[in-house]
């Protein structure tokens, strides 16, 4: 474990601020949840909390159901990382930090339709070619993204109808 060096007094309702040096380096937003354990007699431990990233293997799996079916990359994200990735990508993907650009596409809050365009994923690995990107909305907050990637083909209607399903079953399934 690292130290900071950084003191801070619980306040009378029990809170403490996170310093934004320390907020900014582990990529913690306003609003974002954290999760708190008990380690030993004296640890308190904060750790970002991921609901996408408890699916974990299901993911996996159903990321790659997907790609048998279409031949195309498909991309999950949390808000922080790529938790499952299909296809030709997985090495290059999987369990990376996202990008700036992801980022600012979580807090848009909207779906894209891209026909051949350039996009970084995570940082320092650029893809061209067609893209669909969903959110995935669970209890009105945005919690990752579905992805869809075509290096030598065209998204379609049928692809859009996949990610936007995959996207609303997964935030089901996320609320259960």
């Amino acid at each position: 474990m690292k130290a900071t060096g950084v003191v801070r007094r619980i306040d009378e309702l029990g809170r403490i601020v996170i310093p934004k040096e320390i907020r900014k380096t582990m990529r913690i937003r306003e609003g974002e949840n954290i999760e708190i354990f008990i380690d030993g007699d004296d640890r308190v431990v904060l750790k970002k909390y991921s609901m996408v990233k408890k699916l974990g293997d299901f993911a996996n799996r159903f990321t790659d159901s997907i790609h048998a079916f279409l031949k195309y990359n498909v991309v999950i994200t949390d808000t922080d990382s790529v938790i499952a990735v299909s296809g030709s990508l997985k090495k290059e993907f999987n369990g990376k930090p996202l990008s700036d650009e992801m980022l600012h596409i979580i807090q848009k809050r909207e779906s894209i339709l891209n026909k051949n365009d350039t996009l970084t994923i995570v940082e320092g690995n650029s893809y061209s070619g067609s893209y669909l990107i969903y959110p995935i909305i669970s209890n009105g907050d945005v919690v990752g993204l579905v992805i869809m990637l075509a290096k030598n083909g065209q998204l379609g209607e049928l692809e859009e109808k996949i990610v936007q399903i995959t996207s609303q079953f997964l935030a089901k399934y996320l609320e259960e």
